[in-house]
């Protein structure tokens, strides 16, 4: 089978979508059935092609690019127009089998221009489906009835990462088919620390993500304020870049936060793992995913997560975490309260938690594309 797969972010660009992608390349990598081309994005101008494995090709499309984990509108632009000349050459240089888009939007543009000839999946990741993102709500009004569903309605399949993305999918479109394929985790990369959770001395919280309105890190800013009022031993690190980086590095520049809130920028891939087996329990007051990257990734290293409820959180909390209905940080509070005072209800979860991502490899991922590809070729 020959595919070409587009995303319009991959590492170092981006966030969970390109880090998805790249996790399911490296499954695909070596595959003697298999040869892929992906077409996707350079923080800088020109062309670059990469050898990724034997068997794949990464074609990188560059543009001036000001911050890796956050796209201006003039940039999303500025990559579609680049990138669709390319698109083009390789459709006329290869015999493809289908094209695999991630996104919705800006990517299943390109492909759905050429649907008569080439069927497209689509992976919808979060952002590109209609909800509640505040920055992308013009996007979704303009856009969302004039462009989205177009490219939905052409596709031959259609795929969330979780359930809860796929309900939102179908509220936007009642008509649409869409299966789910979660994400997945690399469980040899991520491991539980030596130390497990529950051990004495503060309860170490970490948060990682895109610094951006939709992650609500002011929620949890003032749950650690509750907390130490309350003479809860905690500690914050708060992981990632983003456009709300310098408000919250003022905000937590207060002496009530000093020893309480650290906050690192963001850390590179290979830095994570550690990072995570430094911490015991993972929290997230996000108002909105597809499936959390994050929330597998920690899960795998042991760590128990609390979180506000939003989409994914189904598949991956039971009993390795608690899931708050009101997105509060006296609801988080009261959460990460428990797990101070009963510590040994934070070791069992740390020990559920890895035992439930067991259920995420990406092995598992990769052949459920696979299928899906075999039943739209």
């Amino acid at each position: 089978m020959k595919l070409l797969m587009l995303n319009y972010e991959f590492p170092p660009i981006g966030g969970g979508g390109g880090q998805a992608h790249h996790a399911l390349l490296k499954e695909f990598a070596g595959r003697p059935d298999l040869t892929v081309d992906v077409l996707t994005s350079a923080p800088k101008p020109g062309f670059f092609l990469d050898q990724f494995a034997d068997n794949i090709r990464v074609h990188k499309v560059g543009i001036r690019k000001k911050e890796l984990h956050f796209w201006r509108r003039s940039e999303v632009l500025a990559w579609l127009l680049k990138a669709r000349p390319h698109y083009r050459r390789l459709l006329r240089e290869n015999t493809y089998d289908l094209v695999h888009a991630f996104f919705g939007f800006p990517t299943g543009w390109l492909c759905y221009r050429t649907a008569g000839r080439l069927p497209y999946v689509i992976s919808l990741r979060g952002s590109d489906v209609p909800g509640d993102n505040a920055r992308l709500q013009l996007e979704y009004k303009v856009l969302g009835p004039l462009v989205f569903k177009p490219i939905w309605q052409r596709a031959s399949a259609l795929v969330a990462c979780s359930e809860g993305l796929r309900q939102r999918a179908s509220r936007f479109l009642p008509s649409a088919q869409i299966e789910v394929i979660p994400n997945g985790v690399d469980l040899r990369r991520f491991t539980p620390a030596e130390r497990p959770s529950g051990g004495p001395g503060p309860l170490r919280l970490i948060t990682v993500g895109r610094l951006s309105p939709t992650k609500r890190l002011p929620v949890l800013i003032e749950m650690i304020e509750l907390l130490r009022k309350e003479g809860g031993d905690v500690q914050l690190t708060i992981v990632g870049g983003g456009v709300l980086e310098a408000e919250l590095r003022r905000k937590i520049s207060d002496e009530r936060f000093r020893g309480a809130i650290t906050m690192t920028g963001r850390h590179s891939a290979s830095r994570m793992p550690e990072t995570y087996r430094q911490h015991d329990v993972l929290v997230s007051a996000s108002a909105q995913e597809g499936m959390s990257n994050a929330m597998l990734e920690a899960m795998a290293s042991g760590l128990p997560i609390v979180t506000t409820l939003c989409e994914g959180v189904d598949e991956l909390i039971s009993d390795n975490g608690i899931v708050v209905d009101d997105p509060t940080p006296a609801a988080l509070a009261a959460a990460v309260r428990k797990l101070v005072d009963q510590r040994t209800m934070l070791t069992a979860m740390s020990l559920a938690a890895r035992e439930k991502a067991k259920t995420f490899g990406w092995d598992a991922v990769a052949e459920s594309y696979l299928q899906l590809y075999a039943k739209v070729k």
